[in-house]
């Protein structure tokens, strides 16, 4: 599947790094739960990963709606982001939620206003 196309998609995102955890690497917190779609494979051969934003609690694993993409332009590994339905975040305030691991790449958000719900 092309990425663009979970635009306004139900997806299920298993958490590997929820929310409060710290890096096992890298020593950051997550300051939101973070994970992937299970049975997707992503430009850097694993799954394709996705941000949780809209739930201030660790969680296992969360069906939401893909709102955007956050497209890395200088890494081959792309992102969903991921949030309530009918719960929406601007570009500035994706940006703010995921600067914790997106400062050290540069990305566009794309979006559609076509995937919103009737």
């Amino acid at each position: 599947m092309n990425n663009k196309e979970y635009l306004g998609q139900t997806v299920k995102i298993k958490i590997d790094r929820p929310f409060g955890s710290k890096h096992p690497n890298h020593g950051f917190i997550y300051p939101v739960n973070y994970g992937y779609i299970p049975d997707t494979v992503s430009g850097d051969g694993e799954e394709l990963d996705a941000y949780l934003l809209g739930v201030f609690e660790p969680v296992d694993e969360y069906e939401g709606e893909c709102i955007a993409i956050l497209h890395r332009t200088n890494d081959d590994d792309d992102k969903l982001v991921v949030a309530p339905f009918g719960k929406d975040y601007s570009d500035e305030a994706i940006d703010a939620l995921t600067e914790f691991q997106e400062r050290f790449f540069e990305h566009e958000i794309i979006r559609s206003n076509e995937f919103k719900k009737k």
